[in-house]
Formats: structure tokens, C-alpha cells, sequence
């Protein structure tokens, strides 16, 4: 993993990893504080504090041409973060069309995925994750290309083909600060002309929502035997914490921009499914706890532009 200084650390309070996965390392470090946010940064966020970044015709188009079944089925087998923890399971339910893996290459030109969840919105074509799954944080320059939305990827199998990422936008304090670890996605149509979620329907998604409540957090996380194949969950009481929210997870590398949703039934599959998160950062290698960010006005106006557009 990228070398860091101990006095970050010790400004991460405990929050150390990121989730999105690259060859064998895992990509960034948790996002710090909101105290951390310079002055500067903050005064560029009210402004305008939205960021979004596009794909032209072509470079959607040659996304999908990279993102073939050989170059997935190597990804996966790139990485390998241990054991599958007692705590993540994986999901049997009924099959969650609207979650799936995220593909792209990040900003240091590495193949990876992330995990995202397709949801409701005025365009039927948006998409939420991690902001880390966009880009890197507080590196305006560090961008993620070729990003292509698998939903419902299962052992190598896309039931409902591969949608190409047309733009992707992000609170401008994560670009500026690494705070508020969250993205909405736009994607392209099918190709056969369909809108994303004309086909896999979206889960509702919900704002300033209560902390405290019973969550299934998703993801395709990269521990074995899975190996990024498979949808695991956790399910847990969210805690306020660090100034987010926190459930007992060992989710990993992978999993990032995994929803967390509440009014679900990890068992059966049955319930609404309101995403009140995403998967953020870990507390640590070996994790015992994940963060989601409380989805508040900034995760709102960072929605109603993807779902605008």
C-alpha cells in the first residue's frame, strides 16, 4: 500500500483504508476529519460544491471494448486481501438487480473495481458510489477513466449487460479535502438503447436520515473465496462515529460504494432497500468496523446534479 506518514495517521483517528482495490494494494487512505478542511477549500465548496467530471463519446465507447470477460476475470484474480471475515456473508437473497461491480482504470493506470448501486432518479440513469472510486482525494489531477457498471455481476456472468459511465459527480470537498466520501454516476444506455434503470429498476435513496437504524451493507469485496465474484453483506446498528456513521464490518477492498441499505431483508432480499450510505473506509487491515457517509445536504446537491443531467 502507498507509504504514509505516521502524522497522517494519527489525523485519520483510527480510519485508515480505503476500499477500492489495485493489483495487490489496496488504493487510498480514508478520507480525514471535516476539522482538516482548509479554509480555502471550504470558501471553493460553497461556491460551487459540485465537481463533475465527463467521458467523451469515445473514451465510453472504448471502455466498453476494454472491459472484456478476460480482462474481468484477471482483475480479480490480481488481488487477493485474505480471508473472508465471520462477519461478511454472502448475500442469498433474491437476486439485487440494481447492485454490481464498477470497473474502471484509477488514477495511477491500474485496473480495478469498485461496487455501485443503480437508484431511482429523474434521469433512470444514475448511479451512487464512493467518491474514491471516481477519483483521488484532494488531487484535483487524479481521475479514474474507463469506468464501465456491471449490475447484478455474479461469478462472471452480466445478466443485464455493461453500462459505460458518462459522467460522474462529487462533493468538491472530496476533491479538495477528502471529506464527503460519496458519488452519482450517469451512465449510458444499453446497447439496446435502454436506460439503466428501465432494466434493473433503483433503490430509493434517502437524505438526513436518522442514524441508528438496521443496515445491510453490500459489496464485492476482495477476500477469498470470492475474490470480487460474489456479493457479500454485513448487517449491523449504525453508531455515529468520527463524524459519520459506523457498522461492525470486515467488508474490504472491493466493497467500496457498496450501499448501505435500511428497510431490507438481507435474507430474503425482500423489503424497500433505502440507500442511506455507501461503503467509505475501514478502521483498519484487518477491519472490525465501516464508514458511510451521513447523507446530508452536500451528498443531496452531488444527486440532483448526476440525476439532472
Amino acid at each position: 500500500m502507498p507509504e504514509t506518514s505516521p502524522s497522517l495517521f494519527r489525523s485519520l483517528r483510527g480510519r485508515v483504508t480505503g476500499l477500492a482495490v489495485a493489483g495487490t494494494a489496496l488504493a487510498l487512505l480514508a478520507p480525514v476529519p471535516a476539522m482538516a478542511a482548509s479554509a480555502q477549500a471550504g470558501a471553493t465548496a460553497a461556491a460551487d460544491p459540485v465537481s463533475v467530471l465527463t467521458y467523451t463519446t469515445k473514451e465510453r465507447r472504448e471502455a466498453l471494448a476494454y472491459w472484456t470477460t478476460a480482462r474481468i476475470k484477471a482483475v480479480g484474480k490480481s488481488v487477493d486481501l485474505g480471508p473472508t471475515g465471520p462477519k461478511a456473508k454472502p448475500y442469498k437473497g433474491a437476486t439485487l438487480k440494481t447492485v454490481g461491480r464498477l470497473f474502471f482504470v484509477n488514477a495511477r493506470g491500474a485496473d480495478t473495481w469498485c461496487t455501485a448501486t443503480a437508484v431511482k432518479s429523474a434521469n433512470r440513469s444514475a448511479v451512487m458510489t464512493a467518491a474514491h472510486c471516481v477519483r483521488m482525494g484532494s488531487s484535483p489531477g487524479n481521475t479514474n477513466t474507463s469506468m464501465v457498471f456491471v449490475p447484478a455481476y455474479y461469478k462472471g456472468k452480466q445478466p443485464y449487460g455493461a453500462f459505460a459511465v458518462r459522467s460522474a459527480a462529487t462533493p468538491r470537498t472530496w476533491e479538495n479535502d477528502s471529506l464527503n466520501d460519496m458519488s452519482a454516476l450517469v451512465v449510458d444506455a444499453d446497447k439496446k438503447g435502454r436506460k439503466l434503470t428501465d432494466v434493473v429498476g433503483g433503490q430509493p435513496i434517502s437524505f438526513d436520515r436518522a442514524v441508528g437504524g438496521t443496515v445491510t451493507a453490500l459489496g464485492y469485496s476482495a477476500t477469498r473465496p470470492q475474490l470480487g465474484e460474489e456479493l457479500l453483506r454485513c448487517v449491523g446498528t449504525t453508531k455515529r462515529e468520527h463524524g459519520t456513521q459506523m457498522i461492525p464490518c470486515d467488508l474490504t477492498g472491493g466493497a467500496s460504494g457498496g450501499p448501505w441499505l435500511a428497510d431490507f431483508d438481507a435474507t430474503t432480499g425482500k423489503g424497500k432497500g433505502v440507500l442511506v450510505s455507501v461503503n467509505a473506509s475501514l478502521d483498519s487491515l484487518e477491519p472490525t468496523k465501516m464508514y458511510g457517509e451521513v447523507l446530508r445536504s452536500t451528498a443531496k446537491k452531488v444527486y440532483d446534479k448526476a440525476q439532472k443531467s
